[in-house]
């Protein structure tokens, strides 16, 4: 069999890899980002006055205040309150300090 002249017989084939190629960048990529995102907005959005949190800025502190807008105030020290805005609260480190020490084995 001699290949076509016209390049037309490979046309179907790149489409379907092209697909393929699609599919595994939103399997990899895109669906792993958007339940990230998911997950931190429902965070953000469950914060309480009294949890423990750490920005992103890495600043370590106690919600005070939670505001109807898109800020709390945070207790850094007793008596010391700055205002951030609740996009700047880092999940995975506040998870950090929240989590139980690890008991050592005796």
């Amino acid at each position: 069999m001699t290949p076509d002249p016209n390049g037309k017989g490979g046309s179907s084939t790149t489409l379907i890899m092209m697909g393929l190629m699609i599919l595994v960048f939103w399997l990899f990529m895109i669906r792993p980002q958007a339940k990230k995102a998911k997950k931190q907005k429902e965070f953000i959005n469950n914060l309480q006055k009294g949890d423990k949190i750490v920005t992103i800025a890495g600043i370590h502190g106690t919600v005070s205040k939670v505001n109807d807008d898109a800020t709390l105030m945070l207790e850094t020290s007793p008596g010391s309150y700055i205002k951030i805005e609740r996009s700047a609260i880092s999940m995975e480190w506040t998870a950090n300090i929240n989590k139980p020490a690890i008991e050592t084995k005796k």
